[in-house]
């Protein structure tokens, strides 16, 4: 059996007054830190080689020069730790949103069950944005009808642990969106081919620098079309799908 070897990834764009809060919390945890930098103004390029300078041993940096989307600094960052022979990727977003007290949790329930995916289910307080809570409600039915399942109760949060042997195989054969669809895709897809979800609360709060790079019409549009074409993939997958339920345990 491979040895469990998880890597913390934090995807970085732009959130140069965030993350050397984020990365300190990260560190107070007995666990490397991939820091993926998705070509960012100079202002965070040079604030995120001083904490890799700072860390040597404990935090890598790896620049993207063109701004590939949250998806694709995330895929970047896939690549990277399989290649640095890591097991597991844990992805937490470098805004503060989340709590990094987290994470010894999120890590233990993924070295007790190496092959599912661990997924943050967000607990809001006050700070949640209610038009964002409506819309990411609207994202949660798509995907209960894609999956044909309730297996993922938060397909959105950017707390979770990956199983790089399953995501860099569904990567290969699978072209996936490269911007803030990723996190919603990458899940589905993980479901159709069998990945079991484990889902645990978390606090969530929007977001600590002020910083949001969502983009209301692009984002939006670019979800809609994923949202359309994962319809059609569950559309023709339908009689697996509907197997997996009737079929004895």
């Amino acid at each position: 059996m491979t040895p469990f070897r998880p890597v913390v990834l934090v995807p970085v764009y732009d959130h140069e007054g965030a993350i050397g809060a984020m990365v300190d919390a990260i560190l107070a945890h007995p666990l490397p830190c991939l820091l993926v930098d998705d070509g960012s103004s100079p202002a965070c390029e040079q604030v995120l080689r001083g904490i890799a300078a700072a860390h040597p041993e404990r935090a890598r940096l790896i620049r993207l020069s063109v701004n590939q989307g949250k998806g694709g600094a995330i895929m970047a960052g896939f690549t990277e730790a399989a290649r640095l022979g890591y097991t597991h990727a844990l992805q937490i977003d470098a805004d503060g949103q989340h709590d990094a007290g987290c994470i010894p949790q999120f890590v233990a329930l993924a070295q007790a069950q190496p092959a599912a995916m661990i997924c943050g289910h967000p607990v809001y307080d006050d700070s949640v944005p209610r038009l964002r809570l409506y819309a990411r409600y609207l994202t949660h039915i798509w995907v209960w009808i894609n999956t044909l399942s309730f297996q993922i109760k938060d397909s959105m949060c950017g707390l979770r642990v990956y199983p790089l042997a399953a995501v860099t195989a569904l990567m290969r054969e699978v072209d996936l969106g490269r911007r803030m669809e990723f996190d919603t895709e990458v899940l589905v897809h993980l479901v159709w081919r069998g990945v079991r979800i484990v889902n645990v609360p978390t606090r969530v709060t929007y977001p600590s620098d002020g910083v949001s790079h969502f983009q209301a019409w692009r984002d939006n549009l670019l979800i809609s079309r994923m949202h359309t074409r994962l319809f059609f993939g569950m559309v023709w997958r339908l009689p697996r799908l509907l197997w997996r339920k009737v079929r004895p345990a």
